[in-house]
């Protein structure tokens, strides 16, 4: 037989597109052509076939012969084909029957001697063959996607050299079994919580911004305790569910990065430099990697130092603030990555860091320290629902022994329930709703809508602030378990809304 089929997946975006590779081998000068819309990894892969099946100890076919990886206007990138592509070529020679590779699914690098290595997205390519009930091959460096995916249908090889004796001679392939581990570290940041002195009104803001999944922005003087607010709050949010931890396992499976079996349901906290780049952030690149806001998914991303980023930097967070997701588009594709993170950030009121230090005298100028806020867009700022102003630390605040009067256990848990409690009333959280779910689940009596147009005024909230007060609201009340938005709940929410960086 001079034709065979075989199937292996693309990745585009988080998904895996199913490709067909067919092999075809004809009379005349002897030549290998691969076609298909391959990029240059691609069509580099013929020589590393050629190489792995003659150091497999099998004669390579002296025929013409062409490979078409199909659909033809997808574009096909690294060596993810080259064993589909080797065993769709042996097939179409006899030295395997086609009938081996009949509904199999196959990824895989080949080495030069034949051995198989391992390949970035193998997550969502297990994922997509367990859905549509196919059996899969991997390489045996994929052990980790393949312990999270948990599909029986998918095996592992070593070498190419392994699955022709598993044809010929019925020789086993790998099976690997589900390992499912604990999360061990959220107990640890907890108890790291009491290290932190004073800022009892952050304190309640940290709690009250997991609790809705809110943005929350901090400002205040070095060694206030804004980073480790931020930690604090990571571990106060509750552990993934086994769906989206399988979500975020694929995003780390496609940006290459190792899954972290050992930290199984934690949600990722993301900390870029202040040096990162736009496409570092939201994605991109020659390949469309996912960025830091996609490897947060689910999580948190703290920028710190915040008006050190590039506005424009920031600016391109604006959208998938409120979409929860970031399209990256391309001359003939587009890929579509989650972005649905919350966002902490902290800065210092000035470029020296001391602006209304009782005991630090600023050395910025007025105009200096406008320049400096200046850099935050007013459109980011309002996708921040809580504005804090920390202050500095007292001597006696720093030095003191005393335990700290917040059970963080039991604000973990409070927390969990707040947020059961508005998935069980909306379907998400209060972050989340839409501007026609405002008027269901926020609604406010007469009193307090006159008091929050009153405010809209004096502190020249945009729409889009005024509907984050509202959701805001919503969660303190949630937080305080009850089931109308009351006017010390409107009045907090407010009291979140410090002016002083829209002002400058």
């Amino acid at each position: 037989m001079s034709f065979a089929t075989a199937y292996s997946r693309a990745i585009l975006g988080i998904d895996a597109v199913q490709v067909t590779v067919e092999a075809h081998l004809s009379q005349g000068l002897p030549g290998f052509a691969i076609v298909g819309l391959p990029e240059t990894a691609v069509k580099e892969s013929k020589e590393r076939v050629r190489s792995a099946i003659l150091n497999t100890g099998l004669d390579f076919p002296a025929r013409r012969i062409t490979v078409n990886l199909a659909p033809a206007d997808l574009p096909k990138s690294g060596g993810r084909y080259d064993l589909a592509i080797a065993l769709s070529v042996l097939a179409a020679c006899g030295h395997i029957p086609s009938a081996a590779l009949a509904g199999l699914e196959i990824l895989g690098e080949l080495a030069l001697d034949g051995r198989v290595r391992p390949v970035q997205g193998a997550l969502p390519a297990i994922l997509a063959a367990k859905a549509s009930q196919r059996a899969m091959l991997l390489p045996a460096g994929n052990a980790e996607d393949m312990r999270l995916a948990a599909y029986s249908g998918a095996a592992a090889v070593t070498s190419l050299q392994h699955y022709i004796e598993h044809v010929s001679q019925d020789k086993a392939l790998i099976h690997f079994r589900r390992r499912r581990v604990t999360a061990p570290g959220s107990q640890a940041k907890i108890l790291n919580a009491a290290e932190i002195r004073g800022q009892s009104q952050a304190k309640r803001a940290i709690q009250i911004a997991a609790a809705g999944g809110h943005n929350l922005l901090m400002s205040g003087p070095p060694g206030c305790g804004k980073t480790l607010l931020a930690n604090t709050m990571l571990a106060l949010l509750p552990a993934l569910s086994e769906a989206e931890a399988l979500e975020l396992a694929s995003i780390r499976s496609v940006a290459g990065l190792g899954q972290e079996t050992a930290g199984w349901g934690e949600r990722p906290l993301r900390a870029p430099h202040h040096s990162a780049t736009a496409v570092a952030l939201v994605g991109g690149g020659h390949r469309a990697n996912p960025g830091e806001i996609s490897l947060a998914h689910r999580g948190v991303l703290f920028l710190d130092e915040l008006p050190e980023f590039k506005p424009g930097v920031l600016d391109c967070l604006r959208e998938p603030l409120e979409s929860g997701v970031i399209t990256i588009s391309r001359a003939n594709y587009r890929v579509v990555f989650p972005a649905r993170f919350q966002l902490v950030t902290a800065m210092n009121p000035c470029p020296c860091g001391y602006a209304g230090d009782p005991r630090r005298e600023c050395s910025c100028s007025r105009e200096r320290r406008r320049r400096y806020i200046g850099r935050l867009s007013g459109p980011l700022l309002d996708r921040m629902d809580l504005l804090l102003e920390l202050p500095s630390l007292s001597q006696a605040e720093l030095l003191t022994q005393a335990p700290d009067s917040i059970d963080w256990l039991a604000a973990r848990d409070r927390v969990q329930r707040c947020r059961e409690q508005q998935l069980l009333r909306a379907g998400k959280l209060n972050v989340e709703l839409t501007v026609a779910e405002l008027g269901r689940y926020c609604q406010l009596n007469v009193s307090l809508k006159g008091r929050l147009a009153t405010y809209m005024d004096r502190l020249g909230l945009s729409a889009r602030a005024v509907h984050g007060v509202l959701k805001l609201a919503r969660t303190v009340a949630d937080f305080n378990a009850t089931e109308e938005i009351a006017e010390a709940d409107l009045q907090e929410a407010l009291a979140y809304r410090c002016d002083h960086l829209q002002s400058g």
